[in-house]
């Protein structure tokens, strides 16, 4: 017994099939294809017999014949499925319509909503109707109060020098 969680299979026994065994499916195997032959020759041998009266829709029979040969999927029942959207490949000119608006899908909707959204609320903002507007607005008249006291503040400083200087000179 190894020892260790995986298997080793290096070194084991080969097993091979018997020659007698591969002998008796090859023999199965021509007689399912000569049961199948003698089974198509015999569907074919009743075929001809109805067709024998009807010498003028043998050409057509015949050629529904092999389309039925080709594959098995014609024979399936066509079903209306209401997933499937069939495309028509070509339309006439009266049902085309020039007026008509693409159709737009969920995120180009969305994104168009968006863009909308974001213009309306700079005009309101460019009013001075939104909040953050009227917040900016109220700091830059802050602001402007501060500038307007400093200004003030300097030029009374100023004319104090030059006061002072003129009475030091005379």
């Amino acid at each position: 017994m190894p020892r260790g969680k995986y298997v080793n299979h290096k070194g084991r026994n080969r097993n091979f099939t018997n020659p007698e065994e591969l002998e008796a499916q090859r023999k199965k195997d021509e007689e399912d294809k000569k049961w199948r032959k003698t089974r198509e020759a015999e569907s074919s041998d009743d075929g001809d017999d109805e067709e024998g009266g009807e010498e003028g829709d043998s050409d057509d029979s015949s050629e529904s014949e092999e389309d039925q040969a080709k594959g098995a999927a014609q024979s399936v029942i066509q079903i209306d499925n209401p997933n499937r959207v069939a495309k028509k490949s070509h339309r006439k000119v009266e049902e085309v319509t020039v007026d008509a608006a693409p159709q737009l899908t969920r995120r180009e909707k969305e994104e168009l909503e968006k863009q909308r959204a974001a213009a309306a609320y700079q005009k309101r903002h460019a009013e001075g109707k939104t909040a953050q507007a009227k917040a900016d607005l109220a700091r830059l008249a802050i602001i402007k109060q501060h500038r307007a006291e400093a200004a003030a503040r300097r030029e009374a400083e100023k004319k104090e020098k030059e006061a002072k200087m003129k009475g030091a000179d005379s």
